[in-house]
């Protein structure tokens, strides 16, 4: 059988890609990391436009929530630059 016909395995159509599926799945990772530090920066508005509201200033939209954004960047990096072990 010439090397040319050969049928593709799973193995040698994920090495045709610059990223593996363990990559993807990482990025996904990623990307619900991000999500939640958005959604921890949410909130705190007042009911009433002229009262001031100190929810604003806590600790958790303040430092918690960019923290978890930049480290979901972080891991971004990571993911995309990640190589698999080849057998």
């Amino acid at each position: 059988m010439n090397k040319n016909n050969k049928p593709k395995t799973e193995e040698s159509l994920d090495n045709n890609f610059p990223l593996t599926i363990k990559n993807y799945k990482l990025i996904v990772i990623g990307f619900a990391i991000i999500i939640l530090g958005f959604l921890l920066m949410l909130g705190g508005g007042s009911a009433n436009e002229h009262e001031f509201s100190k929810d604003v200033y806590s600790f958790r939209r303040i430092t918690l929530a960019p923290i978890v954004v930049l480290i979901g960047f972080i891991f971004e990096i990571y993911a995309i630059m990640a190589k698999t072990k080849e057998k």
